[in-house]
């Protein structure tokens, strides 16, 4: 049981929620998407949120800034928040306006300001889960997508709360955070996407 919950720590890794809701959005969606909009959103945002930071961290490991890609110490956050916000607002001024799309415009937009409320939360000590707020961030927008193309995805809902309180007992079997810490990060990411949910929806 050990080995699975840490393989869901994994799986479940923050940098893997910006391609996921941009991915979700264009199997949702009811709109024609040609292939190469599609290619042209997915592939920029992959390389931006995924590679690029790995690329990073590597560096920052050399560097001793930080020691693992969990980052548990405040101090290892700050570096790896900062590239973070830097990059999803690339993607929000280079690559999402050369093919446009409102909700995954307004999507990446939600994401950098629940990365910037974690960066603020670093700075004044306060250590929330970025895991948890990936989730939250990922759900409220799969809930928005729901009620803005009158689409019933009540199972994938479904599946992905529970795969929710999976990452939770995950974060916690391992000792990453307390209770509190994973409802702060849930909280920060679903209500930084519920904010801008009027712009869009």
């Amino acid at each position: 049981m050990g080995l699975v919950l840490r393989a869901i720590s994994y799986a479940s890794h923050p940098l893997f929620i910006p391609l996921a809701g941009t991915i979700a959005y264009f199997i949702i969606t009811p709109k024609y998407s040609p292939l190469s909009l599609q290619s042209g959103t997915v592939l920029p945002i992959f390389i931006l949120t995924i590679i690029i930071p790995i690329v990073s961290y590597l560096i920052l490991r050399n560097l001793g800034v930080v020691r693992s890609i969990f980052m548990p110490s405040l101090r290892e956050r700050r570096y790896p928040l900062l590239i973070h916000v830097a990059l999803l607002l690339m993607i929000v001024y280079e690559v999402i306006p050369n093919n446009f799309v409102i909700e995954v415009y307004y999507y990446f937009i939600g994401l950098a300001v629940a990365a910037m409320a974690a960066l603020i939360s670093v700075l004044f000590k306060v250590k929330c889960s970025l895991h948890l707020m990936g989730m939250g961030s990922l759900s409220m927008f799969l809930i928005a997508l729901s009620i803005h193309f009158e689409i019933n995805i009540t199972l994938a809902l479904s599946l992905l709360t529970l795969f929710i309180g999976l990452v939770a007992t995950s974060r916690l079997y391992v000792r990453a955070h307390s209770v509190a810490e994973l409802f702060i990060g849930f909280c920060i990411g679903f209500i930084s996407q519920l904010l801008l949910v009027r712009f869009w929806l």
